[in-house]
């Protein structure tokens, strides 16, 4: 599945990605944000219903300047005390958020149409590629503005070796298919519980749509695998 997972994202198209059963226990419709179309934003706020992000590289975040949202609330609250207590952490699946800042490109009009993010993460998956391929940096504010109404995720400096997330997760993935490493990924909820979409539920939209499915225990294995063979070239 992994290698079929990889095709897809070279190709730009979908995947689902499901990441543990001891974690979220959530499966998200991941595509390369750079081939996002209005159409991809429209499935996913249909046949996703969660929030529409799009997870950046580390790298790309440090040539953007995109900090992490919580670095952001500690410093404003430095100026702003009532801020604190809301920028305590205590999520119960992990130690820390992805969250950085929330865009809209700036050639958007209330940036919350399927167009219209559809620029946003589009632009974003450009950038990036930018970046990643030049090394250089970019005047993200240029093109952005914030807030806005597509959430950047930043992942981790180590990706999976530090968290396995489905930022770092979806980022793993891009970078093994060779692709600029931002994602646009939205979590799959179910209408009838009132929770995440089951991994069962999930795995049947995958075969009706013909989507290929993808455990973060699989990717996790197959990027270590990647990140070895990578440095035993260069070695």
């Amino acid at each position: 599945m992994i290698e079929e997972a990889l095709r897809y994202f070279r190709a730009g198209k979908p995947v689902l990605i499901y990441d543990f059963d001891d974690r979220e226990g959530e499966t998200d419709i991941a595509i390369p944000a750079i081939a996002v179309t209005p159409k991809d934003v429209a499935m996913m706020r249909i046949d996703g219903g969660g929030l529409i992000c799009v997870a950046l590289h580390p790298k790309a975040c440090e040539k953007l300047r995109i900090p992490f949202m919580h670095d952001i609330l500690k410093v404003a609250s430095e100026k702003m005390p009532e801020l604190r207590s809301v920028a305590d952490f205590d999520i119960k699946y992990d130690s820390r958020s992805s969250f950085a800042l929330w865009v809209n490109h700036r050639d958007t009009f209330t940036g919350i149409t399927d167009v219209d993010r559809a620029l946003t993460i589009r632009r974003l998956g450009e950038i990036v590629d930018y970046v990643m391929i030049n090394g250089k940096e970019f005047d993200f504010g240029s093109e952005f503005r914030s807030p806005g109404h597509v959430a950047v995720l930043r992942a981790s400096d180590n990706l999976v070796y530090e968290r396995v997330g489905q930022t770092e997760l979806s980022v793993a993935l891009a970078e093994m298919a060779g692709i600029a490493p931002a994602v646009a990924i939205c979590e799959m909820l179910d209408a009838e519980t009132g929770k995440a979409l089951s991994k069962k539920k999930a795995k049947e939209y995958a075969e009706e749509r013909g989507i290929p499915f993808v455990e973060g225990k699989d990717i996790v294995k197959a990027y270590k695998d990647f990140r070895e063979e990578k440095m035993l070239v260069f070695e």
